[in-house]
This record gives structure tokens, sequence and C-alpha cells, in this order.
């Protein structure tokens, strides 16, 4: 994952064993042979046997052949296509530089699984390309600043699953997160002492190479920028600086100081593309300050949308002055904006579409906000050349260079940010880089489930960090009763976390535990509605009944934990409509297997139980409230 572009399954396997070994031929680079050893320690990790380098040096099963370098920045549409060949006996690597190579080692690590003879690979001939040049994953590190540690492992995982853009953003209202040496007010007033030495991006920049990632900083502006004013209140554009959130764009002194300063940020980010965001501006800010008002009415500027267009046009100038392309979100299009500037899509496919049809590019990350605890299905039939684009041209389909996956920390931070990017990013990059038609949806869920074990492997912690928080929760080494409550909960969908419970709060709830989606509840939908329709198997029923059954028995273990902690207090009603749920969905059961007629009256009160309890409770949503109201609906009535 992702399903590469063509396939030729091949018979027999290639096993794996501690005499395997690698051979880097053609061009070679350090790169390489780091690649080369983290692909093996991988390959120890999942396996279980030490891969020593003696080996690497004597043995030559699998061929490396590369047929030249890479650029020295990596840039936006290279080439990164490869040729795999696995026999039963040796395996060869080709392609036509160093990216190449990192994409079909991540091929082959995936390809692997264990059998009745050991760890083997199938027997397949692969020719592989991503359909879009730009697929990214970006981090925000402005809401709640991101540990270097987080960073890494989250760009390891990159790596797997062939993203090859880190969009990094730094600042926002709640801090500024990175140092700068021309402007050190900056990090030093507004970052509680966190953020990143320009050593440590520097590091983040070299680490992200090595695993074909380019990184794109973002500095947002003019608007959500109330961390830059408490080191430099004339920043601001508001009556009091420390009310406000958007920049001044009427003093020339505003853009002297984000000159300088794109200037510093420039030189540490290699890449070519330098996000300067531009989303959601308060144009009331500048429209109620009397000394703006008069610099709009002095240039002819009718109101705040139009000051802002002003803006934009002289921050692409310095952004241009400084041999970097723009990058801004959906607002900063405008008809006069240059043609070079890259669109980011965060309102959805039709603005990508309008950037398209006015000659700039574009990347889509509408749909793609994995903060919102959306599914997997629905970010994998999000695509970036959907519906909204069928119209373009293809010179205009051309525009459209991808997409990237968007992590907000605003209710999410460091601890927990890993379930909430994994795996569900990766049914993401496999929309960004495999052949449209791949769209079935069982099967990537079936292959999810793989990649989400094998990335473990990598670093990240989305399935550890449910355990740890149950642990810490409850103050019980095993919280069996509280794992089962926690496998079939989500929290809430879209923003109605953040109006339950309020942006930037403490992130040690069940809902700030879970996982975005329930692997367990999904399961229990899907066979509810085979039973419901008539097409269940012999074990369909007994999976259900065996669920239901724990859910229902659950309640009475799980009841005295709850009340010993703070924490859980809130979640005595959850477990006890669980219960419930569970004795309306065994009664269901019986009542469709026996072919019962229901009483009428019965069967409404327990739909509405149904739909009650399927509404948000201590933040939290009751996956199977809705699973056993379909089966509630199809039994008959008396």
């Amino acid at each position: 994952m992702p399903e590469p572009a063509h396939v030729a399954q091949g018979e027999g396997e290639f096993f794996i064993d501690g005499n395997f070994g690698i051979t880097i031929k053609g061009y070679d680079e350090l790169r390489l042979a780091r690649a080369q050893q983290r692909f093996l320690d991988i390959l120890s990790k999942e396996t279980g046997i030490p891969f020593k380098r003696e080996a690497v040096a004597t043995q030559s099963h699998f061929i490396i052949q590369t047929a030249g370098p890479s650029a020295a920045v990596q840039q936006l549409g290279e080439d990164e296509s490869y040729h795999l060949t696995i026999s039963t006996t040796d395996v060869e690597l080709k392609a036509p530089n160093p990216l190449g190579v990192l994409r079909g080692l991540q091929t082959f690590l995936q390809l692997v699984r264990i059998n009745e003879q050991g760890f083997s690979v199938p027997v397949v001939t692969i020719d592989d390309a991503p359909r879009f040049p730009w697929r990214g994953l970006l981090i925000d590190s402005g809401h709640r600043f991101v540990p270097i540690p987080a960073v890494k492992r989250n760009l390891d995982a990159m790596e797997a699953v062939k993203l090859n853009v880190f969009h990094w953003r730094f600042a926002d209202d709640q801090g500024f997160h990175i140092e700068s040496k021309k402007f050190p007010l900056l990090q030093e007033k507004a970052s509680s002492g966190l953020y990143y030495s320009q050593d440590e991006v520097r590091e983040i920049v070299a680490y992200a190479r090595d695993r074909g990632i380019r990184v794109v900083p973002e500095f947002d502006m003019p608007c959500h920028a109330k961390s830059w004013f408490q080191g430099y209140p004339d920043l601001s554009g508001g009556k009091d600086p420390s009310q406000s959130s958007a920049m001044d764009p009427s003093r020339e002194s505003t853009y002297k100081l984000l000159n300088g300063f794109i200037g510093e940020m420039s030189a540490l980010f290699p890449d070519s593309y330098f996000h300067t965001g531009g989303d959601e501006c308060d144009m009331k800010e500048w429209e109620s300050n009397p000394r703006i008002r008069e610099y709009m009415q002095a240039h002819s500027i009718k109101d705040g949308a139009a000051l802002q267009v002003r803006f934009t046009a002289r921050i692409q100038k310095i952004v241009a002055a400084h041999k970097k392309i723009m990058e801004g979100w959906d607002e900063v299009l405008q008809p006069d904006t240059p043609k070079d500037v890259v669109i980011q899509s965060w309102r959805g496919p039709r603005s990508l579409a309008e950037a398209a049809r006015s000659g700039n590019r574009g990347v889509l990350s509408s749909g793609y906000y994995i903060d919102l605890n959306q599914s997997a299905e629905e970010h994998y039939l999000v695509d970036p050349l959907g519906d909204n684009t069928a119209a373009l041209t293809p010179e205009q389909k051309n525009r459209v260079l991808g997409g990237e996956a968007t992590m907000w920390t605003d209710i999410v931070d460091a601890d927990n940010m890993d379930n909430r990017i994994w795996p569900r990013t990766a049914a993401i990059a496999e929309r960004l880089w495999s052949p449209e038609q791949i769209k079935d949806v069982d099967s990537m869920y079936q292959r999810l489930a793989i990649v989400s074990q094998k990335l473990e492997y990598y670093g990240p912690r989305h399935r550890l960090i449910t355990e740890e928080m149950l642990q810490r929760m409850s103050g019980d080494p095993n919280p069996e009763a509280l794992k089962v409550l926690a496998a079939v909960v989500q929290p809430p969908r879209m923003y109605e976390r953040q109006q339950l419970r309020g942006d930037f709060t403490v992130l040690n709830r069940l809902d700030d535990a879970v996982s975005p989606e329930s692997d367990t509840a999904r399961e229990f939908d899907v066979i509810a509605q085979r039973i419901s329709s008539g097409t269940a198997t012999a074990q369909d029923w007994q999976q259900a009944r065996a669920w239901l059954e724990l859910w229902r028995d659950n309640d009475a273990k799980l009841q005295p934990m709850l009340k010993r902690s703070f924490l859980t207090q809130d979640l005595a009603p959850v477990s006890s409509n669980l219960r419930r749920i569970a004795e309306i969905g065994l009664q269901a059961l019986d009542d469709l297997h026996e072919h019962h007629s229901v009483n009428a009256g019965l069967r409404q009160r327990n739909i509405e139980f149904l739909k009650s309890v399927a509404k948000p409770q201590a933040v939290l949503l009751l996956m199977p409230a809705t699973s056993v109201e379909r089966l509630v609906q199809a039994s008959k009535t008396q």
C-alpha cells in the first residue's frame, strides 16, 4: 500500500534467511547505503533475523541497479519509478535514480509475509510510478509544539507509504516554534521555550531527504499571526497587539521585517517551495483600524479582501526575490495572482479546479483532514481529480499536482498524534500514488490492517499509545474491561469534538486515546448489514453473538474500575448504554434467527433508544448503536 501501477504475479516464493544480502551496482552514494541499512533494520524487526553487514558484503541475492543520481535538492516531479523483479532465487530492483530505489525497497518490505516454511515474499514483477508528484503530510507545529522524535518517526512512516512532501507549519496564534537569529524575539517571547533550533531544522531536512521527502515550510501570514506580535508588536494590524491576529499590511516596516525573515528561512529550507498561508483572515481588524482605513482610502482599496490581495502580491514578490515559489491556501487565489503560485485547497475540489482553470497549479487537502476523525474509506474515495475537476482540459488537469493529509494540532498533541495520522494516511497515500481506478474499499481495509501492523516496525506509536493511555486513565496495568469499551467507541467527527470539549484542552480522556475509526465496530456493522439483508453466513451469526455477549457482560466488570479514576467516572453511562445496546442486539438476533414477530411498540422504543445513544456521550460515539438498529429495523412486527 500504495498498490503498484503494474503487477505480474508469478509462481513460488523467495525465502528470507540469515544469508540474505544486498549488492548495490551502478550509481552509488551514501544515501543508498543508509537506505540499505534502514531496509535491513526494518526487515530484521519483522523477521527477528539479524542481518549483519558481513552478510551484506558476501551475499548478493538482492541486486540494486541505479542508473544515475537524483537532484542535489529534491525537485517536484522527479522520476520516482522503479522496476522490481522477484524470483524464487533472486531479487532485482532497478531505478533511474535513488528516489526510485527508496520506493522499491518499501514495496519489497510490504510483501514480506510469514508461512509454515518461514518468511518470504511472492514471486512477482512490478513496474511502478506515482500518479501524482505531490504526495504530502502536513504536521502543524504552530498550535502545539511537536518534538523532534515525533517528527522523525512520522517521516519514517511517510517513507513506508511513499509520501514525498513534509509540509511543516511553525507558527499560529498560540505559538512561534522555530529559531530566528535575525528576529530572536519571535521564539523568545512566543514559544514557552519550545522551538526548533536551526540546527535541528537542518537535521530534519537531511533526515527527510534521506527518505526521499521534500520539506516545505509554512509561515502563515497575514493572519493566524498573534504569536509574532508578542516580540514585534508593531507588526500588528489591530488596535491592541495582544488581541490582534492579523499583520498590518499598510506599513512598509511590516514588509521590511518579513523580507528579512523570509530571506533567513529561505536559506534554511532548500526546497523550491515556500508556504505563506493566507487563510481565514479576519478583515474586521483592518477595517476597524482608523490608520489602516485611511491607508485603504488613499490607495483606493475598497475592503479588507482587496487589502489582502495587495499584501499577497507584495509577499509573492518577496518570496520570488529569495528564489522560492510561493504556495498558499485557497484565499490567495485572485484574478491577478501570479501563475507560478501553488494553491493548496482546504475548501474543496471546486476551488482546486478554479485554480487549475486560472493557470495555477494546486494541491488538494479538503477531504484529507485527518484530525477530524473521518473514516479511512471517506479519505480514500476523495480524489484530487474527482467530480469537480472532471470538466478540466488535459492541460488544466496536469496543474493538479496531488494532495496532502493535514494533521492540525488544535485537539491533538505529540502523545496521541500517531493514532490520528496512522494508519488512515496510508489510504490517502494510495489515492495519491496508485492508478485512479483502484478504489476497492474492502481490499483497502484488508491491506490497511496489514500495513498498520508493519508501520510499527518503523516507529509510529499509533497502536501502542491507546493501551498506554488506558493504563494511565485507569491506574491499572491491564485494564481489560476498559479496552473492551475503547474498542467500540470513536471520537466525534468533524468539528463536534471541539464544540463538546473545546480547543487546546488537556488530552488525557478516552476520546483522545482511541482510534478515530473503530475496526471492531466497522466489522460488526458489515456483519449486521449481511444479517439484516439475509446474506449472512453461520460464522457471521456466531461472531455477532460473541461480540454482543462480550459487550453485555463487560459492564459489570467495568463499572467498579470507572469509579476509581476521575478520568473515567464520566464513562459509567457509556458503559451502561453499551450493555443495553448489546441486550437489544441479542434479542434482535434471536428474533431474526427464529423469524419471530416482535411487538411494534417495543420495537419502536428500542429504535428510539438506539438513536439517542448513537449521539455523543462523554465526548464519544458508541458505534454499535447504529449497527444494532439495523438488526432491529430488519425484524418483523406483530
